[in-house]
């Protein structure tokens, strides 16, 4: 069986030209397969490099060396070289991030930022609407909201926006960096269920989760970076 993703010798150096040049090394020697299935949990302290991991998956940091492949179409691609209509490619059929922070454009409602992914992959406007509101409902987003932009919510509103806008339609492979940070015991529990049901359903799972008792019950394997590093 082919990996989802597949890291190869992956290394990150961040380059500080504010302060002379000065190299800070995040990540080095990474290197892990993870299945349709799996819910790998990256773990290790504070500026092990699990944030700047999961950038790299998604594309947004390229590492200093090393490789980063994503099963796509049958194929796997290295997004650390792929070009950038490939990437987005990727990530249009393949690859979803939920981060820390929701960024949308400025007045479009709940309601359309979470039915965006579906229309994008040929969903009807009558069924898009209807499994959006599903989700948000699940996610206890009250109604009178939906019509609104979620700029203008609370810090725990807007990540139940992002989580349902990942989880209304999951892609294969789903990049998760601490997405119950802002939420209550209730709500954690809500997404908690959702990464269960996605991983049943054939999704990888990568994650950052800040809450000893939701890592405990996501993961299915663990990814130590601090001893990776310290290994190195």
């Amino acid at each position: 069986m082919s990996p989802m993703v597949r890291v190869e010798s992956l290394s990150k150096t961040f380059i500080l030209h504010n302060r002379g040049g000065v190299e800070l090394p995040v990540l080095s020697g990474v290197s892990f397969e993870a299945f349709a299935g799996d819910a790998l949990v990256l773990s290790g302290p504070s500026g092990a490099g699990k944030s700047t991991l999961l950038r790299i998956l998604y594309g947004n940091y390229l590492p200093t060396s090393g490789s980063v492949s994503v099963l796509h179409r049958g194929a796997l691609v290295d997004i650390a070289s792929a070009p950038p209509r490939g990437t987005l490619d990727v990530r249009r059929r393949t690859l979803s991030y939920v981060s820390q922070f929701l960024r949308v454009i400025p007045r479009v409602s709940t309601l359309e930022v979470v039915k965006d992914p579906l229309l994008a992959r040929g969903a009807g406007d009558e069924d898009a609407a209807r499994r959006a509101k599903a989700m948000l409902e699940r996610l206890n987003l009250p109604e009178r909201l939906w019509a609104l932009p979620p700029a203008t919510f609370s810090g725990g509103e807007q990540q139940r926006v992002n989580i349902a806008r990942c989880f209304v339609n999951p892609k294969p492979v789903i990049l998760l960096d601490e997405p119950t940070a802002s939420l209550d015991a209730r709500n954690r529990d809500i997404v908690v269920d959702l990464i269960a049901e996605t991983r049943r359903s054939g999704a990888t799972v990568i994650g950052v989760f800040h809450d000893d008792l939701v890592r405990e019950r996501v993961a299915t394997r663990r990814l130590d970076l601090e001893h990776l590093k310290t290994a190195a």
